[in-house]
């Protein structure tokens, strides 16, 4: 079954079933599910490190566009791509608040 695609209405956490390290400027991710490491740098940078807690990705794209040089469509468009990508590789997981 495949995923419902992601929204800026959703919430993402980077997952657990990875480990990454910054290597001089260079944020270096090994995924755990596939064995294979990912890098991303400089943007996407910002946007892993702002995935380490739980936010919505409206949010993020709010931060991008106060921090960077962006139309908030272009920014809207790229941050769900990316965060696709990272879901894809299960780098990223939908958050799921607990209820009390």
């Amino acid at each position: 079954m495949t995923a419902a695609p992601l929204t800026l209405q959703d919430v993402l956490v980077v997952s657990d079933d990875q480990v990454a390290a910054d290597l001089g400027g260079e944020v270096v991710i090994l995924g755990m599910t596939e064995g294979a490491y990912f890098s991303v740098s400089a943007v996407a940078e910002r946007i892993w490190a702002l995935l380490q807690t739980p936010r919505v990705l409206a949010e993020v794209v709010g931060i991008l566009v106060e921090e960077y040089d962006v139309a908030r469509d272009e920014c809207a468009r790229e941050v769900l791509a990316f965060a696709e990508e990272l879901r894809a590789r299960g780098l990223v997981v939908r958050h799921v608040a607990e209820t009390p």
